[in-house]
């Protein structure tokens, strides 16, 4: 038994900030990881693979593009293998980069699955399959999320979710993808880009479940003539045959694909670890409880990111390593935030954060939506993205901003400044009469602003 003062399971960007904050704050750590290099699925199949992908796929768009603008290049020529060593070279640096952060705060990494066998007690199974046994005085669960698969879909290595999509083997010439959510549009400019013929299919009402269906009005518009998008459209059938994949949604016949991505969604893996053992509860949908300082049923233990409630971002993951980590040091710290953006790196980019229009309205809370296109701004129309909106959702009464959302270039980056806004309390007036650089994409939020004050002078 070897004896552990903290221990946190799970190396992704959650277990890995909560195991170097308390490191700082003086703690020995014991950091468990199955891989065999942190960072966790966001650094090494998700955000960072497919945020590189994407930026490839926007430079090949660009180019397209800039042919409107007096400018020509000539069609694309795709290097498959130096496209993949690109990307595998950016997750190797910043994996590289995390090894030596945990080495330089003294932290000890075991590569291994652990599982609970008592309240202060786990054991680990190593890549070559000899187990250890370790007791510990606190814990931060931080194991993630797993893509949920589709029972009904045949054993096929044609069919993948999104680990093998961005593993990039090959370009399909036509490529199903179930789900229309973030992962799955993210995966469809990029091997739209790359030359396959991309169709999605979406079981509910919209794409991006989540958003406002009115901000979303830019990207649809953009996917035409590009993605084929069906919406309301539940794959009942998949059968694999030597040509191909043939896809039914009910009555309606989809035809044949070369490949089929599933992107429907991801389950949390709190289960995994038999959090049981220790006395730590699951909801029923396989989540771990917590308070707002992140301890679960059991005070010395915690857990964090994907396998709590909320939404599946590494960014949230990452505010609540830090909290459960002081906490775990005996600091009074709580994660109570008012705003958590989320962004889809489509083209245009989509990101909204705090209260959205879709949610007031379902629970009776009376905003007011203001919104400025950036088809009247100058910045957008100079560098051809003036397909875009900004939107604010109000309080009517006192002007208070309670959510955002922006649809076009660079919204992901654009969106923090509303972040900020809700979560100062800001109104209207104090966005309206902050000085904005002109011409530029931020002052489009300002110009919303104005808009609910009375004093847009720019439509």
């Amino acid at each position: 038994m070897t004896n552990c003062d903290l221990v946190v399971i799970g190396g992704g960007p959650g277990g890995y900030t909560a195991a170097f904050r308390a490191a700082d704050l003086g703690r020995s750590v014991t950091l468990i990881e199955a891989d065999d290099r942190l960072g966790g699925v966001c650094l090494n199949r998700g955000c960072i693979p497919s945020k590189t992908l994407l930026s490839v796929a926007e430079k090949i768009e660009s180019a397209a593009a800039a042919t409107e603008m007096g400018v020509a290049f000539g069609a694309p020529t795709l290097n498959l293998d130096a496209l993949r060593a690109h990307k595998d070279g950016v997750v190797n640096r910043l994996t590289t980069g995390l090894a030596g952060l945990a080495k330089r705060r003294r932290v000890t990494v075991l590569q291994g699955t652990a599982k609970f066998t008592g309240a202060n007690a786990l054991q680990v199974q190593t890549p070559d399959g000899s187990r250890m046994a370790l007791s510990f005085t606190q814990a931060i669960i931080a194991t993630g999320s797993a893509p949920i698969t589709l029972p009904m879909l045949p054993d096929d290595p044609r069919i993948m979710d999104s680990t093998g999509a961005l593993a990039l083997q090959d370009v399909p010439a036509r490529l199903l993808i179930i789900g229309g959510g973030i992962i799955g549009l993210e995966m469809a400019q990029v091997y739209h880009a790359l030359g396959s013929e991309v169709v999605i299919a979406e079981a509910g009402p919209q794409l991006v479940p989540g958003a406002d269906p009115a901000l979303l009005s830019p990207l649809t518009e953009a996917l035409k003539g590009k993605v084929a998008v069906h919406l309301t459209t539940q794959v009942s059938d998949v059968r694999a045959e030597e040509e191909g994949l043939w896809v039914c949604a009910g009555a309606q016949d989809l035809g044949r694909f070369d490949r089929i991505l599933v992107a429907i969604g991801r389950r949390p893996r709190g289960a995994e670890i038999d959090p049981a053992a220790a006395g730590v509860t699951l909801t029923e949908r396989g989540f771990i409880p917590t308070g707002r300082d992140k301890r679960t049923s059991q005070p010395h233990i915690f857990a964090i990111g994907d396998v709590t409630e909320g939404p599946m971002l590494a960014h949230k993951a990452v505010h609540e390593a830090k909290v459960a980590a002081e906490a775990a040091c005996g600091e009074k710290v709580e994660f109570d935030p008012r705003a958590i953006p989320s962004v889809a790196y489509t083209h245009p980019e989509v990101a909204w954060t705090g209260l959205t229009e879709t949610r007031a309205k379902a629970e009776g809370i009376a905003v007011k939506v203001t919104s400025f296109p950036w088809a009247a701004s100058g910045r957008a129309l100079s560098a051809a993205v003036g397909a875009g909106t900004s939107r604010l959702i109000l309080d009517p009464s006192t002007g208070r901003i309670l959510g955002a959302g922006i649809c076009g270039a660079n919204a992901g980056e654009l969106i923090a400044v509303a972040g900020l806004a809700i979560e100062m309390g800001a109104t209207a007036e104090d966005l309206a009469l902050t000085i904005h650089a002109h011409p530029t994409l931020s002052e489009t939020l300002a110009f919303a602003a104005e808009s609910f004050l009375g004093t847009l002078t720019d439509l």
